[in-house]
């Protein structure tokens, strides 16, 4: 069994780091809302990946000099930043396509994009808690965090829409009924218009609740991908914050990419199910159902090590890149003879 615990000091200058880098973010939106040049996005987000590779180079030699296995804890954390970060990919181009369909002034998609991204952090922070608590109480989750995400990952294969849109979110549909929302954006207004001496909403209230509801279903699949790859709620946090980082400059970067990872989503699903497959094996291994082979462990295959799911991770993100390029340069080349 590898013990997760890094030193104490580590955990909590780490986390109030990442805290704080989140929080400068959000003070530049609020301060300087303006939208990113194609160049500043790059630029921050190679930052922040780099970060993010430098954070898991730091969990290795940490967790070496406090005698742990830190070559162990490295790949965990790798393997689930980069599930995490391919997942907040998928999140941004829903997020893009509910920009699109209420149609946000550009001078605003960054502070509701800002305001989701928090959101988002909530929502998983939440159940990172509640799920690390209560897989440490029953093992037995792990069959259902495994057949859930192997479910998902089906449905993702098989719908291209995988999440709706917005508009068609039953809360949306509810809040235009209890709310008064003005259907246009205005220049001067952002939360709140006066239109004939009556105060409306803006349709900004309404894609805030779509980006939050967008945020809940991320959540929902995310944690549960997470904990197949590591237990530790520390790394489990600093994954999700890490892949947080820099998701707004990735929204405008990602903006013209949209239509072109066509296979992207499809990846990501062959993850969640690989993962799926995983947490369920592994509950089969630490076995406590008494219905199940009388509670007696059962080996199918040997548990997946570390570096094989980063390993499957790493080759199916770039497999499903490189067949998406593939696609546009084809789809590009027939258009061309047309």
């Amino acid at each position: 069994m590898i013990d997760h615990t890094l030193p104490a000091w580590f955990e909590i200058t780490s986390l109030s780091v990442m805290g704080a880098i989140l929080l400068f973010d959000l003070f530049m939106v609020v301060r300087k809302p303006h939208v990113p040049s194609t160049r500043e996005s790059a630029l921050w987000i190679t930052f922040y990946v780099s970060l993010s590779i430098v954070f898991g180079i730091l969990i290795i030699n940490v967790a070496n000099d406090a005698g742990l296995h830190g070559t162990e804890l490295g790949l965990q954390y790798f393997a689930g930043w980069l599930t995490e970060y391919s997942l907040s990919v998928d999140n941004i181009f829903v997020f893009l396509i509910i920009m699109a369909q209420f149609r946000v002034p550009k001078k605003m998609q960054q502070e509701l994009l800002m305001l989701g991204i928090v959101l988002a952090l909530v929502f998983r922070a939440i159940f990172i808690l509640v799920g690390a608590q209560l897989l440490e109480s029953y093992s037995w989750l792990f069959y259902i965090f495994g057949a859930y995400l192997v479910y998902v990952g089906i449905q993702q294969i098989r719908e291209k829409d995988e999440h709706g849109s917005g508009e068609d979110n039953f809360v949306i549909a509810w809040l235009k009924k209890v709310l008064r929302v003005h259907p246009e954006w205005r220049d001067d207004d952002r939360w709140r218009v006066m239109v004939n001496g009556q105060k409306f909403f803006t349709p900004a209230i309404l894609v805030l609740v779509s980006l939050g509801t967008i945020d809940l279903i991320f959540a929902l699949d995310s944690i549960p991908a997470i904990f197949g790859i590591t237990t530790s709620p520390f790394l489990v946090f600093a994954t999700n914050i890490f892949a947080l980082m820099g998701l707004r400059q990735l929204y405008f970067l990602l903006g013209d990419l949209i239509d072109r990872l066509h296979f992207l989503g499809h990846g990501i699903a062959v993850i969640l199910a690989f993962i799926g497959f995983k947490l369920f094996n592994h509950a089969l291994h630490k076995n406590e159902l008494p219905f199940i082979n009388n509670g007696q462990h059962i080996e199918i295959i040997p548990e997946i090590p570390t570096w094989l799911s980063l390993t499957v991770i790493i080759v199916t993100l770039i497999a499903a890149v490189v067949l998406s390029l593939l696609r546009t340069k084809r789809e590009a080349a027939e258009s061309a003879k047309h």
